[in-house]
């Protein structure tokens, strides 16, 4: 009977297939992806979907059936149409991301005709379209692919290689196709903040991503935390439901969302000893494709302190590098200069230079300089804005800076967590406090870390120290000012400075947000009881954290290490409550907050 059932259910549901096909009942939604360079929508992905209460609303199945049935080109091309008919309002600079299964390539009627046409009739243009080949399919082959999609290319439209990292042959895709952008799968990236293996994994993506000019998209984002620390590796552009959910309208990320981008922006440029490539950038000698080699041998010749020169297009675009050692090695061959001597430079140039963007930092320049090959080891790394040339940089100068600021950076920070130690913090004291503007000063402290180390151990302890460093420059980060600091006086003691209006507010939100992530440290034990520095029995849940606020809106009379006296009153104040707290004082009056 089971089996009589489930065929009809598969006649029905073949049926309910073809009447969603023919009456092209289908529809798209629209999920931002978002620039980490400003926090502004770069494009959206269309997302297909089949009615509301119909087995085949889920794209999964809608096209697993097709597929069985052997209805997926005409289900693409229709999902094609949805997507491109319901994006309008897209902008001249924004791209609509559209799902290509990687079998479709190959199929005979697959021709960029139909879709220019549509394009037209929609207001956009090929350069608009990103067509994002499906990973969970693999491409049987590549020569004819290759064929295809550079036909696309050569009209406008751009490549993507989607979920990178959970199918079988995404790299033997990306080596072959060559896209224009890599889309992380989100197994990947979700959780990345606490997976040391997740974070090596896309380390290397976006070492590659930068090397060939690669737009590098991770999926899946969900948590502030997984979008910082993506941000800091690298990562040029996110998707997921923390940017945005899935939408028949073409949505923006909340405001909060794309002020966090951009502070952490900001902040990142602001950061002590930490500089960018841009910072190196050194004016070099620099023509236009075209030019003879003779020109440029002659410019070299006359400018001795130049290791070589770059290449550009009409637009300023670097196209090639010309290192003087190749260009005169070339030369002084038997036939050289009878050779090239009248030869535009582009025969000799090396048309496939390292080109980094301004705000990418020393230490991944530096990493991608050294992966090149051994002939371009020490050539010279070019550096754009926007995509236009900027300047150059020397190895040995990105080396010596690097040096530089790795002495600086371990000469003032903790080495757990990388914040700065006691000699940066007394350093920021001194210097907020002899200004004029008010601010305060937060002192955080954990409490009953010592049974948490002797009852997990310190690998353990040392995590949750850095979970607590994390929070701290997150919270601040988000919602304190540009000029805010966090330090890590050390051990279970950090501070933290900052010029927000509502201090105490600022000190509750750290509070609450560390206590909703503790739990994840007891890894699925119950907590009830905890030790105190004497041995006895506390009840208590676990690790609780302690905030004394010193607001300093006066301070005429006193001198800077007042702070650290009124912080150690107010200390046994807030370990006195129950749970995480805060003490906060504004000079003389007392205000307390109890925390959760």
């Amino acid at each position: 009977m089971s089996r009589i059932l489930s065929q009809v259910d598969g006649h029905e549901g073949r049926a309910d297939f073809y009447d969603i096909l023919h009456t092209a009942s289908i529809w798209s939604v629209y999920q931002p992806i978002v620039s980490l360079k400003d926090g502004v929508v770069f494009g959206y992905e269309a997302l297909t979907r089949g009615p509301e209460k119909s087995a085949f609303r889920s794209p999964l199945k809608l096209f697993r059936t097709a597929e069985q049935e052997g209805k997926l080109y005409e289900l693409d091309k229709l999902a094609r149409e949805k997507a491109i008919r319901g994006c309008g309002k897209l902008s001249t600079e924004q791209k609509i991301f559209i799902n290509i299964p990687a079998s479709i390539i190959l199929e005979p009627d697959f021709t960029p005709g139909q879709t220019l046409r549509l394009l037209q009739e929609c207001g956009l243009h090929p350069t608009n379209v990103v067509l994002e080949i499906t990973e969970r399919t693999s491409v049987e082959n590549f020569d004819t692919a290759k064929r295809v999609l550079e036909h696309y290319r050569k009209q406008g439209y751009q490549i993507a290689i989607d979920d990178a990292g959970a199918g079988y042959s995404s790299l033997e895709a990306i080596a072959e196709l060559q896209p224009d952008y890599i889309k992380i799968d989100r197994s990947l990236t979700e959780q990345i903040h606490t997976s040391r293996v997740k974070e090596y994994i896309v380390e290397t993506f976006v070492t590659f991503a930068t090397k060939m000019n690669i737009g590098l998209i991770a999926e899946g984002i969900e948590r502030l935390e997984d979008l910082d620390k993506l941000m800091r590796m690298g990562v040029h552009y996110v998707q997921g439901y923390l940017l945005g959910r899935p939408n028949k309208l073409l949505i923006e990320p909340e405001p909060e969302i794309q002020q966090f981008i951009l502070k952490l922006s900001d902040n990142m440029a602001r950061a002590p000893y930490q500089k960018t490539i841009g910072d190196l950038a050194a004016r070099t000698g620099c023509f236009t494709v075209g030019t003879p080699i003779s020109e440029v041998s002659l410019y070299l010749r006359q400018h001795d302190e130049e290791q070589g020169v770059a290449v550009v297009d009409t637009t300023g675009k670097p196209v090639g590098l010309m290192m003087r050692e190749k260009l005169f090695q070339e030369l002084s061959g038997q036939y050289g200069i009878a050779l090239f001597w009248g030869k535009p430079v582009e025969q000799l140039m090396d048309d496939r230079p390292l080109i980094v963007e301004e705000y990418t930092s020393l230490e991944r320049v530096s990493k991608l300089a050294m992966a090149r090959e051994m002939r371009r080891l020490y050539d010279l790394v070019m550096i754009t804005k926007d995509g236009m040339l900027q300047g150059t940089a020397s190895v040995r100068s990105i080396l010596e800076h690097i040096t530089h600021m790795q002495m600086e950076a371990a000469r003032v920070s903790n080495p757990l967590t990388g914040l700065p130690g006691n000699k940066e913090i007394q350093r920021v004291v001194r210097t907020m406090w002899s200004s004029a503007a008010p601010f305060a000063v937060i002192y955080a402290d954990l409490d009953h870390f010592k049974w948490y180390n002797d009852h997990f151990g310190f690998q353990q302890g040392d995590e949750v120290i850095q979970y607590t460093a994390s929070v701290l420059r997150q919270t601040i980060r988000q919602l304190g000012t540009a000029d805010d600091f966090v330090g890590h006086i050390g051990g279970d003691d950090f501070i933290a400075l900052t010029c927000v209006d509502d201090p105490e507010l600022l000190s509750q939100e750290i509070v609450e947000r560390f206590d909703a992530g503790i739990d994840r440290f007891y890894h699925g034990e119950e907590i009830h009881y905890v030790l105190d520095r004497e041995g006895n029995t506390v009840q208590q849940n676990g690790i609780t954290l302690s905030i004394s606020l010193v607001i300093c809106d006066e301070r005429e009379g006193l001198m800077p290490d007042a702070l650290a006296r009124m912080a150690a009153e107010l200390k046994s104040g807030a370990k006195a409550m129950k749970g995480s707290a805060v003490c906060a004082r504004r000079l003389r009056r007392v205000l307390q907050v109890n925390g959760s």
